[in-house]
């Protein structure tokens, strides 16, 4: 589980032979990381699909951080050719929302080289499944290793062109590789630049460890008249977390914990988790959020059309019920999730979601699932 404590960076001494990385997506993330990476002495690439985000960064040279780390990375390619970002890269950053994972694993696929190392940052919920089944599907040969971080490293804002702010690094970040051994290899990899990076325990484990899957989609559904009547003029979890909306996100968070059992895999409950990242306690996951003071002042999104529903549902949710629709465990109140969010946002997120089809996994036992995950194959 992610610590979400911060700490400030400094720069590094560069190991001998430092590995080259392309960064795909120039959004908040992408930026941090590829301005962090640069800042480090590294080697970058930076691709985004688009060129409008890319031509002040290759005006400049590259990125300019504010915040624990204040200086600037020099970014040696900027471009909207994916082939040219992974020409020289051995580590590959995906930094871009969930619901794009697919399109970057179609269009990275024919010009993946043998060696190179993919992490999702984050996967949310069966990313690297659905990453890998695409670059197999595509016929590609090479041999990649597709690993997703559990969260995204950063707490970080683009506010001008080629400038972003780091407000936090966070200390601790699971990463599981697909299949399972070769997780050792993608952390040793990645903890010569950024030691946060930590070995977690396979990519079911850090899909279904999901909590943002459970407060984020069920807070803005179950407020989204209030949402819509203020443009979000409240304290999302403070004020949107009432003692019975409460009792739904514990619903669904049952439900989440229900499906990774079927899978062997022990997920921690989100009131745990408040209490492991943010020493929150509380015999109830109402009292628990309300006693988390690194919620308060955190207000509602403005409207619903939101990545709380937008990447969430499909990326998140689903492939949580789908997962539980194929193991036979109920889940009819993440069901009912999906359904009002395709409603609200006039979507069919069963169809845009990550489905077990898309991710490669469909007609399988949960110890056909766990082979594949911890060994590769599905003998």
């Amino acid at each position: 589980m992610s610590s979400v404590a911060f700490q400030p960076a400094v720069a590094s001494t560069l190991p001998l032979n430092p590995p080259r990385f392309a960064v795909l997506g120039a959004g908040h993330g992408g930026q941090a990381m590829a301005g962090h990476l640069a800042y480090l002495g590294y080697q970058v690439s930076l691709y985004n699909r688009t060129d409008e985000r890319l031509q002040p960064i290759r005006n400049s040279g590259g990125i300019t951080l504010n915040g624990v780390i204040n200086g600037f990375g020099a970014i040696k390619v900027v471009t909207s050719d994916i082939a040219e970002a992974l020409a020289d890269a051995d580590i590959i950053m995906v930094v871009v929302p969930a619901n794009a994972h697919s399109f970057i694993a179609k269009e990275a696929a024919p010009y993946l080289r043998d060696g190179q190392i993919v992490v999702l940052h984050p996967g949310r919920t069966g990313g690297a499944l659905e990453f890998l089944h695409i670059v197999n599907s595509s016929g590609i040969k090479a041999e990649v290793t597709i690993a997703e971080a559990q969260t995204l490293i950063y707490a970080a804002r683009n506010n001008n062109p080629a400038q972003v702010t780091i407000y936090g690094i966070k200390n601790s970040i699971p990463v599981a590789a697909l299949p399972g051994h070769h997780t050792a290899q993608v952390v040793n990899a990645l903890r010569v630049v950024m030691p946060q990076f930590v070995p977690g325990d396979n990519v079911l484990k850090t899909s279904l460890d999901n909590i943002g899957a459970i407060f984020h989609p069920g807070l803005v559904i179950l407020n989204a008249a209030r949402i819509e009547a203020t443009r979000g003029d409240f304290d999302f979890y403070m004020d949107g977390a009432t003692p019975t909306v409460a009792k739904v996100l514990e619903a669904m968070d049952a439900e989440r914990i229900a499906v990774a059992a079927a899978l062997g895999i022990p997920a921690m409950s989100a009131r745990n988790w408040l209490y492991v990242a943010y020493d929150a306690v509380g015999r109830t996951l109402y009292e628990a959020i309300q006693n988390n003071h690194g919620y308060a002042g955190i207000k509602a999104p403005t409207g619903i059309y939101h990545r709380y529903i937008t990447e969430d549902i499909p990326m998140s949710l689903v492939p949580i019920a789908a997962l539980g629709d194929l193991l036979n465990v109920p889940t009819p109140t993440i069901h009912s999730m999906v359904h009002l969010g395709s409603l609200l946002l006039g979507e069919n997120y069963w169809e845009l979601g990550r489905t077990v089809e898309r991710m490669g996994i469909a007609g399988l036992s949960a110890t056909q699932i766990r082979r594949f995950v911890l060994e590769g194959g599905l003998v």
